[in-house]
Formats: structure tokens, sequence, C-alpha cells
């Protein structure tokens, strides 16, 4: 909601008190039976718009100083009219600032003053039960009016409150989504780079040329890590794409650059996927794969991608190692994968398979895609 600019707010209760005090003149005219206004009426007239300055701190003094000049001024016998403007916006203001019950209250006070005033009290009494139903139908749209405006004020207050608990929850997604690229990124490369490291030492003295082949990986895998972490980075760039690039199309180059040896096949309609089921493929691959350098040196690996009318089933098996892999420590990479997957509505299973092991995603395809 937009705030009225403050010198509005300031200058309000100066205006209210100069209409108040300059028209009642004319209601002074069309009511001859009434009594002019004195100096003391005036002061009456500015009292109230006077009191609206603390309108803001204190709503209901200022509804009940409001409502007592205005009292005053009418039992002493001045002309009815602009003096209840006054009132009239104390009592809106109450309500707004959520003073409804004494508002009321006070608001129903008032209501009986009045007709016991006009029916008995005033030099010219105004009997009848339309004019008691008129009084009481003006000041039931008063506070009406405020209701309505109080309730619109809250579902609006309520609309951009759930406005940001949605901004904070895709601020939360978008970190963690950063936080398993980044993950997937170093624990894939780095592990690459260790391995063929310790494979590069090994063989430096004896074998040369096998090491320069090491080294040349090394190179490549370091390349790939920076360029991915930039990519995943510039998210958090204005204007940056909102999505990282790694999908099911750099499937080649991630099996090329991992130095195992991988078949690769696809069954099914090879089509487009939507952007996060590509997404989280490729990374589901990348995990699995450096899962097998770390612990299945030397095993060959079977990728499999079948397109199904409404999943897309990836499966990544190796054959076991015959070298016993070296830990780097425990990671994230199995729950890791099964929370991209559980993020989709999909599936994942890592389990033993033969000498070796199996990852098995079920990712739901939402879109129909183009053939690639």
């Amino acid at each position: 909601m937009r705030a009225k600019p403050p010198w509005i707010d300031r200058s309000m209760p100066l205006l209210v008190g100069f209409v108040q005090a300059v028209t009642n003149r004319g209601a002074e005219w069309n009511q001859v039976d009434r009594a002019p206004v004195d100096l003391l009426g005036y002061a009456l007239l500015l009292a109230g718009p006077a009191a609206l300055f603390a309108r803001r701190r204190h709503p209901v003094p200022t509804l009940l100083v409001s409502i007592v000049v205005t009292c005053v001024f009418i039992a002493r016998g001045h002309a009815y009219g602009p003096v209840f403007l006054t009132p009239i916006i104390a009592a809106y203001n109450a309500v707004m600032l959520g003073h409804r019950r004494v508002t009321w209250a006070i608001w129903i006070a008032t209501y009986v003053f009045l007709i016991v005033y006009m029916t008995w009290l005033a030099p010219v009494p105004t009997p009848g039960w339309f004019h008691d139903l008129a009084v009481a139908a003006i000041m039931g749209i008063v506070l009406a009016t405020a209701e309505f405006a109080r309730a619109r004020k809250d579902r609006l207050a309520e609309r951009e409150q759930v406005e940001k608990e949605e901004m904070r929850r895709q601020a939360s997604e978008e970190r963690l989504t950063m936080a398993r690229e980044l993950h997937d990124v170093l624990a894939h490369n780095i592990s690459l780079i260790h391995v063929q490291a310790s494979t590069a030492l090994h063989l430096i003295d004896d074998h040369p040329e096998q090491a320069r082949t090491a080294l040349t990986t090394i190179k490549h895998a370091s390349k790939d890590v920076l360029t991915e972490m930039r990519s995943v980075l510039n998210v958090l760039r204005d204007g940056a794409p909102r999505s990282p690039t790694a999908g099911l199309d750099r499937l080649d180059e991630l099996v090329e650059r991992s130095g195992l040896p991988v078949a690769k096949r696809v069954t099914g309609r090879a089509r487009r996927v939507p952007p996060s089921v590509d997404r989280a493929g490729y990374r589901i691959v990348q995990e699995a794969l450096t899962n097998v350098t770390r612990h299945a040196p030397g095993a060959s690996v079977t990728i499999l991608l079948d397109y199904g009318p409404d999943t897309l089933t990836i499966q990544v098996t190796d054959s076991g190692g015959n070298a016993p892999g070296e830990s780097l420590g425990g990671g994230n990479g199995v729950p890791g994968m099964r929370e991209r997957a559980a993020a989709l509505g999909g599936t994942l299973t890592a389990t033993p398979y033969g000498r070796g092991f199996r990852v098995e995603a079920r990712l739901p395809i939402l879109e129909e895609g183009e053939p690639v």
C-alpha cells in the first residue's frame, strides 16, 4: 500500500479546523433557531481538529476529546453541521488502528446523547423515529466504511506477508540449489583431479607418457571446474541466468573427462526435458561417476537413459573396481542425489549390483519436449 506523503498527514488537522470554522457560518444561515457562534464556540470548533494531531499515537483519547468537544458545542445551542467532521475522522482513525470495540461503544454513547438532546433538551426538539433512524444510519455508515477499509488493509498486509514469505522460501531454495551445484561440481572434479594426480605420481618414473595423459586430464578438469563454478556463481549477479548450464546434452563431455571406460545407451524417444530435470539428470550422472572414481577405480560403467512417456529413467551401473578405492572422507553424494530426485517428485535408489553398484533415478517429465 502506498503511504500518504507526511505533509498531507500533518496538515490535515489544520485543514479540518479551517473547514469547520468557515463552513459553520453557512450552517447557521440554515438553522436560524440555533445560537450564533461566539468566541468560545470558535474555540470548540478548533479544539477538536487540534486533537487530531495526536490521532496516530493516542487514537482513543483523540476520539474522546473530539466527541466531548462536539457534544459541548451542540449542547451550547450552536448549529449542527461541520462540527461533526472531527469525530467522524477520529472514529475512522481509531477503527483503522484496531480499536474497534471501544470505538463502537463510544459511538453508541454519542448516538444516545444526540437522540436525548435533540428529542427533549434542544430549544426546538426534533422528535420522530425517522429522524432517529437517519442519525443512526449516518453514524453506522461511518463505522461500516471504517470497518471495510480496515478489513481491506488487513487483507493487503496479509498478502504482502505471504509474498515476503514466498520470496524468502524461493531464496532458500535457490541457496540450496546453489549448494548442491557447488557440491557436485567440486566433488566430481576434485575427486577426478585427486585420482589422476595419484596415477601421475605412480607412473611418472616408469611410464611418463601415461603420466602425461593423467596430467592432461588434470588440466582439463581444473579448467572445467573453474568454468562450472563461474556458471553457478553467476546466479548471484543481477541479470545473470537463473539456472546453471550443465545438462544432459553435455553428458559426452562429462564421460570423456571422467577417465573411466563408459558405455552410454539411450532408449525410448530422446527429446528435450524440462530444465530442472535436465540439470538434475546431469548432476546425478556426475555424482555417480564421482563415486565410481573414488570407490571403484578401474571399473567399467554403463549409463542408460530411458525416455518413457512421462518418466526419464537414468541408470549408472559400474562393474566394481579391481583395486580398493581411496576414501576422501564421508560425503553427501547419495543423499544429495535423492534430494534432487525428490525435489522433482521422482525417486532414486543406490544399491549393490553384482560386484559393482547401480544408481537408478526416475524423474517425471512434466512437459513433452521436442526431439533431440
